[in-house]
């Protein structure tokens, strides 16, 4: 894996504001300070006109880019998971969701690949939080190519939609030729007829690298890229659990209310078959290097084999 190309989706988010800043002068980005962090500062400094610090006020924040949308732009609003889903959401809620206001959230730094900052920055409760709004659009993309056309996807589209990206560099797996992106269409990057792997975000590529040593041993994985977990793609989702029978989610987040949860209520209502959800238990997390820390969780590979092993055992 040394020679993959590794970006972190936080510095896609910047470099994709400023590729649509070039087309189109409509929109504009908060930032709380953290904008060398969220990777803002790259629209900073090319439209600075456009920018706006809000500064370690949070919920402020949301206000202002709740007022501008009211007026016909778009707004981009940027901080750390933590914040944009957790202190932050109250005003997400009200000044955002309830009137469907075109705001687009970008919040970086989420799981527990923040590794060193430890428990109190690793939110892995933010897929859940931003579920349960009404009409709030969940994208968790799973590398560099996927995170861009996610934000553009994202301005095109109406309403207001929450972005998660990452701080840890993750390999990109999306470059390939006819890619595609649509906002609630999942992906299947590999058929497989004895069990489905579905994946978000940095867990896609360790749901291929556990296809791949499942393979070896004569066992068959199905992986689906779901980076919009809401809407879910069920269509998708349950075609695919419909053929294998047994069904393992895998997602940098609290096995409460993220995409397993979503998976089993689509599957419990259409599809039911048994499911093993990899992601984070009922703890919280530490501080420590971002790899380590993904191994001990059983957020990477081995940990998606093993879940996939237990389950067809």
């Amino acid at each position: 894996m040394a020679d993959v190309k590794k970006v972190a989706t936080r510095q896609s988010y910047g470099e994709a504001l400023v590729e649509l800043g070039a087309e189109h002068d409509d929109f504009v980005v908060f930032d709380a300070d953290l904008a060398a962090a969220t990777q803002t500062g790259k629209f900073k400094a090319a439209y600075p006109e456009r920018f706006f610090d809000a500064g370690i006020a949070e919920g402020n924040m949301m206000g202002l880019a709740a007022g501008v949308a009211t007026t016909g732009r778009v707004a981009f609003a940027s901080t750390f998971a933590m914040f944009a889903a957790g202190r932050a959401f109250e005003q997400v809620r009200n000044s955002i969701g309830y009137p469907h206001l075109n705001v687009k959230i970008g919040a970086t730094h989420a799981g527990i690949s923040v590794g060193e900052d430890g428990a109190t920055h690793q939110c892995n409760e933010d897929i859940a939080l931003m579920r349960t709004i009404p009409g709030m659009t969940v994208i968790v993309p799973s590398d560099d190519v996927e995170a861009k056309a996610a934000v553009r996807a994202a301005y095109e589209m109406d309403g207001p939609v929450y972005m998660r990206f990452g701080r840890l560099a993750v390999p990109v797996i999306n470059d390939v030729p006819g890619y595609t992106f649509e906002v609630g269409r999942a992906k299947v990057l590999r058929e497989g007829t004895d069990v489905t792997i579905v994946a978000c975000g940095l867990m896609v590529q360790a749901a291929l690298e556990a296809a791949e040593a499942l393979a070896a041993d004569g066992v068959s994985a199905e992986v689906i890229n779901m980076h919009t977990v809401k809407p879910l793609d069920t269509e998708t989702l349950v075609a695919s659990a419909a053929k294998t029978g047994k069904v393992v989610t895998a997602e940098e987040h609290s096995v409460i209310g993220g995409l397993g949860s979503a998976v089993c209520d689509a599957l419990a209502e259409r599809c039911p078959v048994p499911v093993r959800k990899v992601g984070v238990g009922d703890v919280f997390g530490e501080s420590g290097p971002a790899v380590d820390l993904l191994a001990k969780y059983g957020l990477d590979a081995a940990g998606v084999e093993r879940a996939v092993r237990e389950l067809l055992a």
